[in-house]
């Protein structure tokens, strides 16, 4: 088990491994030696505006080497990168880099003018360090624009800070979706992201010699922590695609030379409803991770010549469920609880249940920093998710008799219908069966019989004539008659929340409208 720090395992990884790709991106390979110099150089720089020891500075950036080198650059100054989601806009994005207490935001010029537009609500920041065209200055902007650095223009014989930093100090801060309040930044250790890589690389049996693909987002941690970090960990390679395109996945895939990639959400599902080829198993992956497996993994094992494996985690807790690899695969489950934490179910007071009943997973750990160090800038939250030692995950679940868990959904997500408690993650993953069906969100809504009535959101695949009777008659056989869903609206795209989470919100407060399809009128 590593004691090191992000900066000391990149040194470490690049005097051993100096000329082994680390970092590819679409038109560049970056090698360990690469990295740590670039990192070094950029660590100098950023020191010459005053970043120091301690302090919090907001990364905002797509998927591109400088964010992965900024984030390392950040550390060796024993400074703290606030990993911004990309599409934060508003009153959040204000939050978020206010949040920071910080003078300086790093960012991208294509993500400037969000930033520039919450100036008024800005309170500290006064500087931006802009990669790329900044473009002409606003009339009266207050904010100060430093170009970002070119690789290489730093000296050789510039001085480099020394910092004394450890495992247990914060490496970077990490926004929760904030699907029910605002986004909460999740304080985290050098610690948790080298041990999360750690427990993957243990758990997953990822080797040296795997090309680890990410097609989502650095600031998430399926990027950052999960990919980044596993490769940095084992010398190996991390890839990292700009966005997830359910056409070009595969040509990706193959010209990264991936072996494992991650998914989430419906990203399995769009891949299984593509047409098939005969090229389908030709491609390098060995296996894939994420949430949820669903009904049609072996096919989808088969067709694509891969493994897929579950677990669950969050940010906040870190991966405390892997699937185990020397057991056969359970329907529905997430996997086993591993040695590093303790998982129970709770009810609603705290109070442990019995297997095969519903409850809300609490999670701790059996290792130091491993876990979320709170919210940043929010006691009062943190306080709230960490009640009679537990950090309670707001998730619900059920655990079998062997200790495999079942994830059920999330406990605000929970519908309730006539008297009956009702998991929209049920449901859509009902949906997400029809061969038409390429995502949905199930929901409550207000019923004039008291409780609610079920709501769904469906994105049809395209160039399809779904019918919402024809849906409700594929719910029919697969799922219990209370949870069949009363309303029935199609829509182009989910809405989703930062960090890609369907935000439910939105779709409940547009509620059934004229378009929408009711059954109990039809």
């Amino acid at each position: 088990m590593s004691e090191s720090t992000i900066p000391e395992l990149l040194a470490r990884q690049a005097r051993i491994h100096p000329d082994r790709c680390f970092l590819r991106f679409e038109h560049l390979d970056l090698t360990f030696g690469d990295v740590d110099r670039w990192s070094d150089d950029l660590a100098v720089w950023f020191h010459s505006l005053g970043i120091g020891e301690g302090d919090l500075v907001p990364l905002m950036m797509p998927n591109i080497p400088e964010f992965v080198v900024s984030w390392f650059a950040l550390c060796k100054l024993g400074a703290v990168a606030t990993m911004v989601n990309t599409a934060m806009r508003g009153p959040a994005l204000a939050h978020a880099l206010d949040l920071s207490g910080s003078e300086v935001v790093i960012v991208d010029a294509s993500l400037l003018e969000p930033v520039r537009s919450m100036e008024p609500e800005l309170t500290m920041i006064n500087r931006l360090v802009v990669l790329g065209d900044a473009g002409p200055a606003t009339p009266g902007e207050g904010f100060e624009l430093v170009p970002f650095p070119e690789r290489g223009a730093v000296g050789a014989s510039a001085p480099r800070p020394q910092r004394r930093i450890v495992a247990s100090d914060s490496a970077m801060v990490m926004f929760t979706s904030g699907t029910t309040g605002r986004s909460k930044g999740c304080l985290l250790s050098h610690r948790y992201a080298i041990r999360q890589a750690e427990l993957m690389v243990e758990h997953l049996g990822l080797r040296n010699d795997d090309v680890l693909y990410c097609p989502f987002p650095l600031f998430h941690l399926d990027g950052s922590v999960l990919t980044v970090m596993p490769a940095l960990v084992l010398g190996a390679t991390a890839a990292i695609g700009d966005r997830f395109s359910a056409s070009g996945f595969w040509r990706e895939v193959r010209s990264f030379g991936a072996t494992v990639f991650d998914f989430m959400g419906a990203t399995l599902t769009m891949l299984h409803k593509a047409p098939a080829t005969d090229a389908d198993a030709q491609n390098p992956v060995r296996l894939a991770w994420g949430v949820p497996v669903p009904e049609f993994a072996v096919e989808f094992e088969d067709r694509f010549g891969l493994r897929l494996v579950e677990l669950y985690g969050s940010t906040d807790a870190g991966l405390p469920i892997y699937q185990p690899l020397d057991e056969p695969r359970r329907p529905g489950s997430c996997g086993r609880v591993i040695a590093s934490y303790d998982v129970q179910l709770f009810d609603e007071h705290d109070r442990p249940i019995r297997p095969g009943e519903v409850g809300e997973m609490v999670v701790r750990p059996n290792e130091p920093s491993i876990m979320s160090k709170g919210y940043y800038g929010m006691p009062e939250a943190t306080v709230a998710a960490n009640r009679n030692l537990w950090f309670h995950t707001g998730d619900l679940a059920r655990c079998d008799d062997d200790g495999w868990f079942y994830y059920v959904g999330r406990r605000a997500e929970s519908i309730r219908r006539r008297g009956e408690n009702i998991s929209s993650f049920e449901i859509e993953e009902v949906l997400k069966l029809h061969p038409d069906v390429l995502d949905a969100a199930a929901y409550g809504v207000p019923s004039e019989l008291t409780d609610d009535d079920v709501m769904v959101a469906i994105v049809a695949r395209p160039s399809t004539d779904l019918d919402p009777s024809s849906v409700i008659e594929f719910c029919r056989d697969r799922m219990a008659r209370h949870m069949l869903p009363r309303y029935v609206e199609f829509v182009d795209v989910l809405p989703r929340t930062p960090t890609e989470k369907v935000e439910k919100q939105t779709l409940i407060a547009r509620g059934v409208r004229a378009t929408t399809w009711d059954r109990e009128r039809a």
